[in-house]
């Protein structure tokens, strides 16, 4: 444990550091304890974890979340939505590969037993990115899960898991519902003032996107990781978080299209694509998640691991 979270953590315990309102003036110290801290807590090996398991994850998470959105707009309205974000983010040879992925998971032919494994597996699969993420964030907020039944408590944290996909998709499911509303308000007003619907609907589809974000950030820092926080510190956190990410995804959507970084491994470049994305994409979110840590103690909020935790002992 680095020195920083050390004293922190003692300042806690003696309850030098009581509850108060956020200042601006006290963000800069708070963004330079959040760098110093998220440093220390080596988060290239662990967003190198979570992104290997993203990998594994990838064929189970999109065949869970494009059948739930599909029942209710279309599987190739949904399939066209997704791919062209990712083509957005990742370029077009990663979404096609995507694409190719997804059809070869979902069109597998099989007797009724491998499906049942398949799915089973596919569960599992797309669960794994979320446990991992869960393990890390226990990491950086200094507790370790310690249950009595440890089968029991594997079977609870993938369930968790499952539920964070689920999220997922319903998340997306309102951020479709929200986009097809601000298209057809668009479509009304275009009649009299369409630059004004034009620009309209720009910014409001990157507001519902930045809301979608900043709501499940916050769910992943208040219930994936073994630490009860309060709410206050979990939005201030998923803010800053969606903020950075935002940012940090304009900045690989340009490095990624200018600087081609997977040209080089051949046929495997859209996997090293996505590993490089969703690795970048982690370190972003684990210094918010420190920056959440450091926020709920200087301020004094609540924090306490659950009950089948411990928080961390301070290293001599």
């Amino acid at each position: 444990m680095s020195n920083l979270k050390q004293n922190v953590k003692i300042m806690s315990e003696n309850g030098e550091v009581k509850s108060r309102r956020f200042r601006f003036k006290d963000l800069p110290g708070l963004l330079k304890r959040t760098a110093i801290a998220w440093n220390d807590d080596d988060p290239w090996r662990q967003s190198a974890i979570v992104a290997y398991y993203a990998i594994l994850a990838l064929p189970g998470l999109l065949v869970i979340i494009i059948g739930m959105l599909s029942s209710l707009y279309g599987t190739e309205i949904v399939e066209g939505r997704v791919y062209e974000e990712i083509k957005n983010i990742m370029g077009a040879s990663t979404a096609k590969s995507v694409e190719s992925i997804f059809r070869n998971t979902r069109n597998g032919e099989s007797s009724w037993v491998s499906t049942v494994i398949g799915i089973g597996a596919l569960v599992f699969g797309a669960t794994g990115v979320f446990y991992h993420l869960q393990i890390s964030l226990n990491r950086v907020w200094q507790v370790k899960s310690e249950p009595k039944n440890s089968i029991l408590q594997y079977l609870i944290d993938r369930t968790k898991s499952f539920g964070f996909v689920l999220v997922i998709g319903f998340l997306l499911l309102i951020s479709f519902i929200l986009t097809a509303m601000l298209n057809a308000f668009q479509g009304y007003i275009s009649r009299w003032i369409p630059d004004v619907a034009f620009f309209l609907l720009k910014i409001s589809d990157v507001v519902i996107s930045f809301g979608v974000i900043t709501v499940l950030f916050a769910l992943i820092f208040k219930y994936l990781p073994d630490v009860r926080i309060a709410w206050r510190s979990v939005w201030v956190g998923s803010f800053i978080t969606s903020s950075l990410f935002s940012i940090g995804k304009e900045v690989l959507s340009f490095y990624f299209g200018e600087a081609s970084p997977g040209s080089v491994y051949g046929a495997a470049g859209s996997i090293i694509i996505i590993l490089l994305w969703v690795s970048y994409s982690c370190l972003i979110l684990f210094f918010g998640a420190e920056f959440t840590w450091i926020y709920a103690r200087h301020y004094g909020h609540s924090m306490a691991p659950r009950s089948h935790a411990r928080a961390l002992e301070p290293e001599a």
